[in-house]
């Protein structure tokens, strides 16, 4: 896995796992791999790994049951999806529209756009 550097490492873990939980790759309830064979597969340090899942449960997102392992929460995907939707319009679309206004992209080009990808994704 390729990292940015403007984010921490673990972090960027800590968004992929959520994203793997979205998916439904991680179901709810369900154990997570260890933080041995996590930092293998993703080729970082373990100790990078326990703060990612220590990060994760802050969150409320994974648990760790003593001696078996970390799993996910029952509400995880929920709360997810919630963290990323205020992501999206509090920081994603303001950002969008702001860079559209610095290079001149009118409202009205936003959406003509905005409609032919829909009715592009609609035809998928």
């Amino acid at each position: 896995m390729e990292f940015q550097t403007t984010k921490g490492i673990y972090l960027q873990l800590a968004d992929t796992i959520k994203e793997r939980i979205i998916s439904g790759e991680y179901k709810a309830g369900e154990k997570i791999p260890s933080v041995r064979e996590f930092a293998s597969k993703m080729g970082v340090n373990p100790n990078t790994i326990m703060r990612t899942f220590g990060e994760l449960q802050s969150l409320s997102i994974i648990e760790n049951k003593r001696g078996i392992g970390y799993f996910v929460k029952e509400d995880a995907k929920d709360s997810i999806l919630q963290e990323k939707k205020a992501e999206f319009f509090d920081k994603i679309i303001p950002e969008f529209l702001h860079q559209a206004r610095l290079i001149g992209i009118t409202d009205k080009e936003i959406s003509l756009h905005f409609a032919q990808l829909k009715n592009d994704h609609n035809e998928d």
